[in-house]
């Protein structure tokens, strides 16, 4: 698991004590909660390709609380699922609960940490005790800057409010710790001055936390500007005072050189994103066979969401991330509906019968594939292709339903929070 851990450890004068079912952040590489691109499939794919540990993604405190937890017996997972919000009191026996959280225990559970959108230290104890016992950490979200978490004082909101902050992270300190013996962190962001981020990380730390994930990014800066990394050695050094785990994110590209940036600015491991997104066989060490040609990692993408069923929509919103854009077979996929469609596309013969029956098993049949966009079993494609917009105008009642992530109005592009 800590293949560099050596290369990077330092002297600790203190160390938070890290709960026996909890997992110690230090020495490790990890893959960042990403809203959409970090479902099942994703996790499971950069821990085939050597990530250390995986976040799930953003999951509002809000849709969690109400959930039926399930054992899947024929995947091997477990499911967190509700009835859809604008159900009426009294539903139809025949009403079909949404999938909120899908976890694989034996595949991933000791090393996946459940991060968690939440205002309120009540509701953020009450939805992290329902999801506790199937995972290595709960970590809360402090940095997703976009408006469908900040409107609700979570993500980067909180950065602005930090005694609310430190109340949430207290309360699930006080509570969770001690009943499921895992770990609290936080993800957070830089704040407008290098003193305001001391005065901030030096709270944080004093809250009990185990682990602290510093996005080298203010609040208003987007993915495509350079990462500030200028106050990452006053970051871990105030993280190693108070004994708490820290990771670096921000342009973090492959391991070799996440590995020169922990030595270079003294963190104890980073988190990689919008490259792990692109090819997730970045957490692979050059020794090992390092970055694996795109044909490679989509085959091996496409067969793990197989196993699990991921929901087609979801699946093809990646595929169009890890197949380079220049690429012949990139426009077929992009106009492909279902698993079968796509494995005849990219050759994969061998996977073309299960393609078939997970095709029928999540309701994808022939008749459905030539509605097109115009189709309502093809929702999640359309969301797929940022056609939200579209989705609503095409449903009757008119009401919301609860999304998948228990936030309205997903953006139609992945989120590194």
């Amino acid at each position: 698991m800590q293949r560099f851990a050596s290369e990077i450890m330092t002297s600790v004068t203190k160390r938070v004590t890290v709960p026996p079912k909890g997992v110690d952040y230090r020495g490790k590489l990890v893959l960042a909660p990403m809203v959409r691109s970090g479902e099942l499939p994703s996790r499971l794919l950069a821990l085939h390709y050597g990530a250390d540990l995986v976040w799930g993604p953003e999951t509002v405190d809000r849709s969690m609380i109400g959930t039926t937890r399930k054992v899947n017996t024929s995947l091997s997972t477990i499911d967190f699922t509700r009835l859809p919000s604008h159900s009426t009191k009294d539903p139809r026996k025949d009403q079909k609960e949404s999938l909120i959280y899908r976890i694989h225990p034996s595949r991933e559970g000791k090393r996946l940490i459940f991060q968690i959108g939440t205002s309120d230290p009540e509701r953020a104890v009450k939805a992290a005790r329902i999801v506790a016992a199937d995972v290595a950490g709960i970590d809360v979200n402090a940095g997703c800057p976009k408006p469908f978490s900040t409107s609700g004082g979570m993500g980067a909101a909180l950065l602005q409010t930090p005694d609310k902050l430190c109340a949430i992270l207290e309360a699930l300190v006080k509570q969770i710790v001690p009943e499921f013996e895992i770990g609290i962190s936080v993800k957070i962001r830089l704040l407008e001055t290098p003193e305001l981020t001391e005065t901030l990380v030096r709270k944080l730390c004093a809250t009990g936390i185990t682990g602290l994930t510093i996005h080298c990014r203010t609040t208003p800066m987007r993915p495509r500007e350079r990462a500030i990394r200028e106050q990452l050695k006053m970051i871990a050094d105030i993280c190693r005072e108070n004994g708490v785990a820290c990771l670096m994110n921000g342009d973090v590209e492959n391991r070799a050189q996440a590995e020169e940036l922990i030595t270079e600015f003294g963190v104890d491991g980073a988190m990689i994103a919008t490259a792990a997104e692109t090819n997730s066989s970045v957490f692979r060490p050059e020794a090992e066979g390092g970055i694996a040609p795109w044909k490679e990692v989509v085959e091996q993408y496409i067969k793990t969401a197989l196993e699990v069923e991921n929901r087609w929509g979801n699946t093809k919103y990646l595929l169009n991330h890890l197949i380079p854009g220049k690429q012949p077979v990139y426009r077929e996929v992009t106009m492909s509906k279902s698993y079968s469609q796509v494995c005849k596309i990219l050759g994969l013969e061998n996977l073309e019968t299960l393609a078939k029956e997970v095709d029928e098993k999540i309701g994808i049949t022939p008749e459905t594939e030539g509605q097109g966009r115009r189709g309502w079993k093809n929702k999640s494609a359309m969301a797929a292709g940022g056609n939200q917009g579209k989705i609503r105008s095409t449903e009757a009642t008119g009401k919301k339903s609860l999304s998948e992530r228990g936030v309205e109005n997903q953006p139609s592009v992945a989120l590194n929070v």
